[in-house]
């Protein structure tokens, strides 16, 4: 027999005897609704049973990033913020949820060869592309509007300028002097809104992201990563978290704890990464030892999808040669994925193309080569072969040269072997 319902005093004194014996005899619904908050798998971004769908977007995805082209920013309703919204909430059930404190997940204490690092710099651009941050887009577009040169931007991925209402402009003011000082906890509510305004990108400028702390950021990366589309999420990764880890490097020589964290969250948006982080970061031509070797262990530890892999290696490929292509190189190469023959063939041409080079390659070029041969020998037709043996009489290292000619000798090439074709990319 179950236990009988306690009634308060207050029960008794303000409720009739008759409601109060309907309401022992019927169970009363609670007004409670239940969070459930999403976890990420660090590990894996990509469920297995999708993987068949990846050759069939393969197409549309190379074509997208050869365009160098971003969909228009969608457009969104507008939202009316209010100082209410200061006050700070339960987490949204749709950020990601993740533990911080895996001392596991944080990279080894790094030593830097000297003369690795020399070698690097031999190979870096010497005009190096200008990088651009948040503040410096954001101040063009007031100045195109000051001058009215033009008033709205309608062109893909640009920044929509709209007139502030004063109230706004201080809480996020104030939102600015929250994130200078947040070490743990709850974010403001109205920080955590910013990626559903259309004008999100003005309104983070007003915080200040050069400005918070290393916390702040990885929770910011977070929020941006799991409310952002891909091209929006790139334009974050880029102008704001790219600035903030290359200036933390410069600084201290090593990444802070809660920098590398966002790092590797910002992998939940693996196309946004590549096109946001990592491209952007060997194409500027000064890209360090020190900043390849750490953004690097973020790509070899967590698993990336063949499709953005690919279509980063055919990128880096094709790119004017820095060092720390090589390391990126090796550790896409290391993750052995059935590349497409056009991504094999873009490698040998990346290779063949310094059997003229009078300069001495770093080591790191001599190990790139050697795993692309390991992992991709029976993908290469005889004439390249042939062509990557030539190039070992021009460039060659005591140590590593010897078994990258072992392997070439004894690989068996893709045109003399009766085996299914492997997936390959159209060009059109």
């Amino acid at each position: 027999m179950g236990k009988l319902k306690k009634h308060s005093n207050q029960s008794f004194k303000n409720v009739p005897l008759e409601q109060d014996i309907q309401n022992a005899k019927f169970a009363k619904s609670k007004n409670r609704t239940k969070i459930r908050l999403r976890k990420d798998d660090e590990e894996q971004y990509v469920d297995s049973n999708l993987s068949r769908k990846i050759i069939s977007a393969a197409r549309s995805q190379q074509r997208e990033l050869e365009e160098g082209s971003t969909s228009s920013q969608p457009v969104r309703d507008k939202i009316n913020v209010k100082f209410s919204e200061m006050d700070t909430d339960e987490e949204s059930d749709n950020e990601i949820d993740d533990n911080v404190s895996d001392g596991d997940a944080f990279y080894e204490n790094i030593e830097i060869n000297e003369e690795d690092e020399r070698a690097i710099n031999m190979f870096m651009s010497k005009n190096p592309l200008p990088s651009r941050t948040l503040a410096d887009i954001i101040m063009e577009k007031i100045t195109e509007k000051q001058t009215e040169l033009d008033t709205h931007f309608t062109d893909a991925g640009s920044l929509q300028m709209q007139d502030l209402d004063p109230k706004v402009k201080e809480m996020y003011e104030g939102v600015k002097d929250v994130l200078k000082k947040y070490r743990s906890g709850k974010l403001p509510k109205a920080f955590k809104i910013i990626p559903k305004l259309k004008n999100w990108e003005q309104i983070l400028y007003i915080t200040e992201p050069p400005t918070w702390s290393a916390a702040a950021m990885y929770q910011a990366t977070r929020i941006f990563a799991s409310n952002l589309k891909e091209n929006m999420a790139q334009r974050f990764y880029n102008l704001v978290l790219l600035p903030r880890i290359r200036d933390d490097l410069v600084e201290y020589k090593r990444l802070n704890f809660h920098l590398y964290q966002a790092l590797r969250k910002s992998l939940f948006k693996p196309g946004a990464f590549m096109k946001g982080i990592l491209l952007p970061l060997l194409d500027s031509g000064n890209c360090t030892l020190r900043e390849a070797i750490i953004i690097g262990s973020v790509l070899a530890k967590n698993s990336v999808p063949i499709l953005h892999s690919s279509a980063a290696l055919l990128k880096i490929a094709e790119m004017d040669y820095t060092g720390a292509n090589s390391i990126f190189l090796r550790i896409l190469l290391d993750k052995k994925y059935a590349l497409p023959y056009r991504v094999v063939d873009a490698c040998v041409l990346h290779f063949v193309r310094f059997q003229m080079d009078t300069r001495e390659l770093p080591v790191l070029w001599h190990q790139a080569l050697l795993t692309f041969v390991q992992r991709y020998k029976a993908d290469i037709s005889t004439e390249q072969r042939e062509a990557l043996l030539e190039l070992l009489k021009k460039q060659s290292h005591p140590a590593i040269t010897p078994e990258i000619r072992r392997e070439l000798q004894h690989a068996k090439c893709r045109d003399v072997e009766d085996a299914t074709p492997a997936m390959d990319f159209d060009s059109d």
